[in-house]
């Protein structure tokens, strides 16, 4: 599914898992949304599992901004506790989208919680209290962390009964912005489909003999491999140390709990040189969690905190891969208690060294070169996660690798199988329907925002990555009619374009309906079976007029009232015409078929 696609539905209020490859634009996307959102006013709560996720989008953990923190299940009494703390009662109510980012990480359980959750605090038993769910991310990268014995057919949140009550919709976007069309892109597509080759195995094995220039990240499995790094490439740096003892304050219990589960290190040794990452959030300060940096120098700054005397404080001096330079003050982790109050706190240099880092908190980032060992993997999607971090196999040298660095979860496999599945059927239904501009008033409406100006057609930009090739920079249905054009197949076009062959059509439709030269006629099927689709079309038609002639006009009171369920869509006629058929008879041709006969009767 292209993005604008992917988009149009999203401004319809529908609940959408929007899925794909890595690098196919899913943050992007999610970007676009939001500021549209943001445009007509209307109230979006931005989350994610991970709150290196959170950074992409300016967002927040969904632990933090639900109240879960990191609990899987709630008693009444917690829900109560949960009501009665007024700013997160307020950030929920007045929400009307929820975006939660990089689903895969986020557990069946968490997921049932928040909705438990949202139903209480909104007082609406609609799933997730009304609001509109967006959700985002890969289930073939890596799993929530679940308990000993846990099988991921218990953790991935599909598999939770409220993805099922929420009607969530599937936009599975096809095009690749991170590796464009080559060798990298094919090991990835060859691992997604479970259809690797020697060669794939080979470009990936040559990669150990190159010699990556400057400052690669290093990325591996554990966390002790990643410490041991860091710690002898600072010991290396011939500069003067200068160490950080984080200060801490509350019930010993409670600050031991906020040790243990800080990103921080109770005690952090940095020296001019040092490669570091940041491990929270501050937008106002210019980083986020994951940032990446070079401490350049140490500054001295003058403290005076009402009520205490003056006194200096050390800080690290700190350049961003951007250039940018910050002087990083000390943060602050907090535990509160039900009534919002702090019980506890440790405040530190929000910094980890950086030489190397795990795979899992590289999730997220595109690197430009990275030296990947993956020898240690011991995970489903290790692999796979490490090496979509990047642009191509030439910013790649592979240290090692295991049979499990290239395995991926079968039920995610399947799954994600399904997922394309659906959104083809998605995408194609959508296309062909007329109403677009009313859902997207009918959802300001409801989510009470402004409307858009008369007239006015929004479009979403198209994507800048760099690493678009200038095959695929025009817009993507215009490439697809050029390659129609000099005679490619459907087929043979989406084998090109690394696309599925549903999508390469509804291109083709989309063209059509917009450029009366471009004949389709090709692409039907024999009289005979058109002859059938017309006839079936036909009798459909009648039969449904007949259904709202019958129709009662009257509405209800109860059928008026804000807080009463949505409607189910009620799927076109080309859709059941579809599902008559058994699915026989692909969705295009049943498209074609009814778009050609209207042509001749007209």
């Amino acid at each position: 599914m292209l993005q604008s696609t992917a988009l149009s539905i999203l401004r319809s209020g529908m609940n959408v898992f929007l899925t794909g490859s890595a690098g196919s634009g899913k943050t992007y996307t999610l970007n676009q949304y939001i500021r549209f959102l943001k445009q007509h006013g209307i109230p979006v709560a931005i989350t994610a599992s991970t709150g290196i996720a959170a950074t992409h989008l300016n967002g927040r953990t969904i632990h933090t901004w639900s109240g879960i923190g990191i609990k899987d299940a709630m008693s009444p009494a917690d829900l109560h506790a949960l009501s009665r703390r007024r700013q997160l009662v307020e950030q929920i109510t007045q929400a009307k989208v929820l975006i939660i980012d990089e689903i895969s990480m986020l557990h069946a359980r968490q997921l049932e919680l928040i909705q438990t959750v949202l139903r209480a605090v909104r007082k609406d038993e609609r799933p997730f209290g009304g609001l509109q769910l967006v959700l985002c991310g890969d289930f073939l990268q890596l799993p929530p962390v679940g308990k000993k014995g846990e099988s991921n057919r218990d953790k991935f949140a599909f598999m939770a009964p409220c993805w099922l009550e929420a009607n969530v919709q599937i936009c599975y976007l096809t095009e690749s912005h991170r590796q464009q069309n080559n060798s990298l892109n094919s090991l990835l597509n060859g691992l997604r489909t479970n259809s690797l080759t020697s060669e794939h195995l080979d470009s990936l094995r040559a990669t150990a003999q190159q010699t990556l220039t400057g400052r690669p990240v290093r990325l591996y499995t554990h966390n002790i491999d990643v410490d041991a790094i860091n710690q002898r490439e600072l010991q290396q740096l011939s500069g003067t140390a200068h160490r950080f003892v984080a200060a801490a304050e509350g019930k010993a219990a409670l600050v031991d709990t906020l040790v243990k589960n800080t990103p921080v290190s109770e005690f952090l040794e940095l020296k001019a040189q040092a490669q570091v990452m940041f491990v929270k959030n501050n937008p106002d300060n210019g980083y986020y969690n994951g940032t990446l940096g070079e401490v350049i120098s140490f500054k001295t700054v003058l403290v005076q905190n009402t009520g205490e005397e003056a006194r200096t404080l050390l800080l690290p001096v700190v350049r961003l891969r951007n250039q940018q330079t910050l002087v990083v003050e000390p943060e602050v982790w907090s535990i509160e208690d039900e009534e919002g109050e702090i019980v506890a706190s440790m405040s530190q240099i929000p910094l980890r060294l950086a030489w190397a880092i795990t795979v899992h908190k590289s999730q997220g980032m595109t690197l430009d070169a990275a030296e990947i060992n993956l020898k240690d993997c011991f995970e489903p999607g290790q692999g796979y996660v490490a090496l979509s971090r990047l642009r191509d196999l030439q910013g790649l040298q592979l240290l090692g690798f295991n049979d499990k660095a290239l395995q991926l979860d079968p039920l995610a496999l399947k799954a994600d199988r399904r997922f394309a599945e659906l959104s083809e059927q998605l995408e194609a239904d959508w296309l062909q329907r007329d109403d677009h501009a009313l859902l997207h008033e009918q959802f300001l409406e409801k989510a009470g925002g402004s409307k858009p100006l008369a007239k006015k057609k929004e479009a979403p930009k198209p994507s800048t990555h760099s690493s678009i090739s200038s095959a695929t920079k025009g817009h993507s249905v215009s490439v697809s009619v050029a390659l129609f054009k000099e005679g490619l197949s459907p087929e043979a076009i989406a084998d090109q374009r690394k696309l599925t062959p549903g999508t390469i059509i509804g291109h083709l439709i989309q063209a059509a309906e917009q450029d009366a030269s471009l004949d389709l006629r090709s692409l039907l099927p024999d009289r005979e079976v058109q002859t059938r689709i017309v006839e079936a079309y036909q009798a459909l038609m009648t039969a449904l007029e007949r259904k709202a002639a019958s129709r009662p006009e009257t509405t209800s009171a109860a059928q008026t009232d804000s807080a009463a369920p949505e409607p189910v869509p009620t799927p076109s006629p080309i859709s059941l015409l579809y599902q008559q058929f058994d699915k026989t008879i692909p969705f295009y041709q049943i498209r074609l078929s009814i778009k050609y006969a209207d042509e001749q009767t007209d």
